[in-house]
């Protein structure tokens, strides 16, 4: 278990070292933030501390930091180096600076912050993009708790047959109706403690059974190290297998609704950067337990990269016995749900804005809500109806994700360069990024299906006039 515990110590202490740096540049004042200067009591909420960065938490944490780093294991042991890194440089960095820079400028939403920073002809682009990607989210997030659900606490199976299925999918679809139009405070504020409660016994049950259960973990210098079936194409496969779990887009949306809610801007590093940071670890434990389960036999190749849900209550239930692994299984249905209800939150936020709609008159947002609800509602019935509908979102969710990410470090990277901070902070990750999703796109079928030498080129022509767009981009005409 050595490489795991190296990552554990990159992730925690290089945690604390470069949250500390991001917060010496960002320079936390004592000005009044959105939640106090304009206070709605129903999105502009003024919470505490404790309670903004649980709510950030389980907002950013769906099953991508679970489903995909127990994926991403396939790639060998060098995932337990890599996923720390990416947080502590990348991920982390993405999300306290997107909630900064919002809580600075009137609580502005991503599509809004891009169009002020990247202009208006990006926004355009930026808010199609993201809005789909919203939508995605929504339709990730009631399929695999409900799916999980079923199977693994009732015992059924996820089939369209099943009726207790479309029960399932109709509560978690009711209670993100709820969430999405009520009060943050009322609803949100109220139920994530409890959430919170049972992801910590989950998270914690987990990676206690990881010794107490003896899993076995590869070693970077292990002669077995080199025997993972997906190495071949680490680059750009792995990055966007994992995305939660490393650095995801979705988070910058999230991070500025929290933003909305943020009393100090001091809050903000233990409220957006550190919260990352405990995203990473349960990558980490997940990542771990999908190896142990490779290698014990409790899961094969092909359970993990296809099936990887069912392997969440196999480890759970090995680890912690019956009903522990339920409470571990009902931890990490919390995790999507918690982040679904949110995303549509978003969702209708940065719809109204656009639209210019006025959304403290409840009868808009009851109507732009349930527009939106329908669209999701037809998205999912056709991913559960089609064989291949739910592969076929989630790899366009996974590209996406990261996508979005591009985006929110261009715009973060322009913020810097105007107020005269080290700017290549955003720039080398936003990069390095846009090399993965170039990459990754030109290859796959859901793409352009080009050959990977050819992709691997053109890509790094992407990545290159990226960074130099960056580099050469005149300063922003209005920040804060």
């Amino acid at each position: 278990m050595i490489t795991f515990f190296i990552g554990l110590v990159i992730l925690i202490l290089g945690g604390a070292l470069y949250g500390k740096l991001c917060e010496r540049v960002m320079k936390p004042t004592e000005r009044e933030t959105p939640a106090v200067a304009m206070r709605d009591d129903v999105d502009f909420v003024p919470m505490s501390k404790w309670k903004n960065s649980l709510i950030e938490l389980l907002n950013i944490a769906g099953t991508g930091p679970i489903l995909g780093p127990i994926q991403g294991i396939l790639f060998g042991p060098v995932a337990f180096i890599t996923i720390p890194i990416g947080c502590v440089i990348g991920g982390a960095v993405h999300d306290y600076m997107t909630g900064m820079i919002s809580v600075r400028n009137k609580g502005e939403q991503m599509p809004d912050l891009i169009r002020r920073f990247l202009g208006k002809h990006l926004y355009v682009v930026y808010n199609i993009f993201v809005c789909l990607l919203m939508l995605l989210v929504g339709v990730v997030f009631i399929y695999t708790p409900g799916d999980l659900f079923v199977t693994q606490i009732l015992g059924g199976k996820s089939v369209v047959s099943n009726p207790a299925l479309w029960v399932v999918y109709g509560v978690i679809f009711a209670y993100y109706v709820i969430a999405t139009l009520f009060p943050i405070d009322k609803i949100i504020g109220k139920v994530y403690p409890v959430f919170g409660a049972i992801l910590l016994l989950s998270a914690v049950g987990v990676f206690i059974g990881l010794f107490t259960k003896g899993y076995p973990l590869v070693e970077l210098w292990d002669a077995s190290a080199a025997g993972f079936p997906l190495q071949s194409r680490f680059i750009p496969i792995f990055f966007v297998t994992v995305t939660c779990g490393i650095c995801s887009g979705f988070h910058s949306t999230q991070a500025t609704l929290v933003s909305r809610t943020v009393s100090n801007e001091h809050e903000g590093r233990t409220t957006f950067y550190n919260m990352m940071i405990a995203e990473g670890f349960i990558a980490m434990i997940w990542a771990a337990a999908g190896m142990g389960a490779l290698q014990m036999g409790l899961a094969d190749r092909d359970t993990l990269w296809g099936s990887a849900t069912l392997v969440v209550g196999t480890v759970a239930k090995d680890m912690l016995g019956t009903v522990g692994g339920i409470i571990a299984v009902i931890g990490v249905i919390v995790l999507p749900i918690t982040s679904g209800d949110t995303a549509l939150r978003s969702l209708r936020l940065m719809v109204g804005d656009a639209l210019r709609i006025d959304q403290r008159k409840k009868k808009n947002a009851l109507l732009l809500a349930l527009c939106i609800f329908a669209i999701v509602g037809v998205l999912l019935i056709w991913a559960k109806g089609n064989p291949a509908g739910f592969n076929i979102i989630w790899r366009y969710f996974s590209w996406a994700n990261e996508t979005t990410a591009v985006f929110a470090f261009a715009m973060i990277a322009v913020y810097m360069k105007k107020n005269q901070m080290p700017y290549l902070m955003a720039v080398v990750p936003g990069t390095f990024y846009m090399y993965i999703i170039s990459c990754y796109i030109l290859n796959a079928q859901i793409g352009f299906n080009i050959p990977w030498t050819i992709s691997y080129i053109l890509a790094g022509v992407l990545a290159a006039l990226y960074a130099l767009l960056l580099l050469i981009k005149k300063q922003a005409k209005a920040s804060a």
